[in-house]
């Protein structure tokens, strides 16, 4: 015999039904969102959390437990994972927007000491700047750009990807990766 459930999952919605099942049908969702949407409507269907976490491909019990706490207080962002580990992230959006600021900026030849952008002469303008980041490593720059969609090319210089010039009869036109952003992640 099972023990009583300390929060049981609170009805779901119309939307939520719906939603919750086409992410359980999902071929394209990430393996987790569709195990953790199996599992919330496992128990929404009367199973233990123990039945659920089984046909969900999982093997604690606890684990639903808490996805089914989580999902009474969030609703479907319950199936997305969050940050699992790790250090938290030190730079926020703010920081993130001044790198990508100095990137945009034209290097001046005489105050930053080149002609072209690399990560480690943004880094130096980075960590001289007034309003910069004292501490920001060539990585942090690398992963903040990468994200924003650029990327270094051979010719010294960031460009964003998924975005091309080509010559065509007309003249040339730029040609946009209309895949470019699920090919990101």
């Amino acid at each position: 015999m099972s023990r009583r459930q300390i929060d049981p999952l609170r009805p779901l919605t119309a939307e939520e039904q719906h939603w919750l099942t086409r992410i359980s049908r999902s071929h394209s969702e990430p393996a987790a969102h569709v195990a953790r949407a199996k599992a919330v409507l496992a128990v929404a269907a009367g199973q233990s959390y123990t039945a659920a976490a089984r046909g969900a491909g999982r093997c604690s019990g606890d684990a639903v437990a808490h996805l089914v706490s989580r999902f009474n207080r969030e609703g479907l962002a319950a199936v997305e994972p969050r940050h699992a580990g790790g250090p938290p992230p030190v730079y926020t959006r703010p920081e993130q927007a001044r790198i990508l600021s100095e990137a945009k900026r034209p290097p001046n030849r005489v105050l930053d000491g080149t002609a072209t952008w690399s990560l480690t002469t943004l880094q130096r303008a980075l960590r001289r700047a007034p309003d910069g980041l004292p501490h920001v490593s060539t990585f942090t720059i690398w992963r903040v750009l990468h994200d924003a969609g650029l990327s270094w090319q051979r010719d010294r210089s960031w460009c964003a990807t998924g975005r091309v010039l080509r010559k065509r009869k007309a003249g040339t036109v730029e040609v946009t990766d209309p895949d470019a952003e699920p090919k990101k992640s």
